[in-house]
């Protein structure tokens, strides 16, 4: 009898618990399904915490128990919450999305949540500087038409910067830009720490509609440099976190604020 996602995303989890490091190639021979499926059962389980995802392979995560019936679990629950949050924001993210639309998407572990949600959209072509975006996409049953940066490495933010990175961004235009916020200041915009801020800018020019997605404890993130300003943004996606004072100063300036339920809610 054929397995159910779950259960061969159960079996998997297993396998690797008992095994260690396990090619790609021989899990798609093990479970009988094509390799593009395995790699997004790898990129699924690792976003729920329950392994770790290598370049065509997938390791253990040492604090992740599986049961004989295959089931998993983490005893250490504290990032669960923070997972649905990103979640919910990522769904949100993606009801702005319809079928044909050119979009980019910038680096960040929130804009990576983005992802799993476009499953089923169609026609979309998507451009990122980010390699784990890129993966994602890459990893997808329903691949959208992907366009990748290139540009210098930089291995902070697992994306590509610099002068070429900025000059393919801007050959293009988007419907929408996603992207994501170190901090968020409600008199300014975003803000970060560094000064890559050039890829992210050239991406707001190109697009029509600019879509921050950021949790509201962003808001108590004080860094010093302005990325975008309100003026370039369209949307805020953020969570209930964020207070009605803040939400509405933002609203003020011409931004579109959404609110998904925060962590544990």
């Amino acid at each position: 009898m054929r397995q159910s996602v779950v259960q061969r995303r159960n079996s998997i989890v297993a396998w690797v618990n008992t095994n260690g490091l396990t090619q790609v190639s021989a899990l798609s021979r093990m479970f009988n399904t094509s390799e593009v499926t395995i790699r997004k059962d790898l990129l699924d389980l690792s976003q729920q915490g329950m392994l770790i995802r290598q370049f065509g392979a997938a390791a253990p995560i040492k604090n992740v128990i599986t049961s004989p019936s295959g089931e998993s679990s983490t005893p250490t629950s504290s990032s669960l919450p923070r997972k649905r949050s990103l979640d919910a924001l990522g769904n949100a993210a993606a009801e702005l999305v319809a079928e044909g639309v050119k979009i980019v998407i910038d680096g960040g572990t929130t804009t990576l949540q983005l992802i799993p949600f476009l499953e089923g959209i169609r026609d979309v072509v998507v451009m990122t500087n980010s390699l784990p975006v890129a993966n994602a996409l890459t990893a997808s049953e329903s691949e959208p038409t992907v366009l990748m940066t290139g540009g210098t490495w930089d291995a902070n933010s697992q994306s590509f910067q610099g002068a070429m990175a900025e000059q393919l961004v801007s050959a293009y235009s988007y419907d929408l830009a996603f992207i994501g916020a170190a901090g968020i200041d409600v008199a300014r915009g975003t803000t970060t720490f560094n000064e890559l801020t050039g890829v992210t800018r050239a991406m707001a020019r190109a697009a029509k509609h600019v879509v921050v997605m950021a949790s509201s404890k962003k808001l108590s993130h004080k860094m010093p440099n302005l990325e975008l300003d309100w003026k370039t943004i369209t949307t805020l996606i953020t969570d209930t976190g964020i207070s009605n004072v803040d939400k509405d100063n933002i609203e003020k300036q011409g931004v579109s604020v959404i609110t998904v339920l925060r962590d544990g809610e």
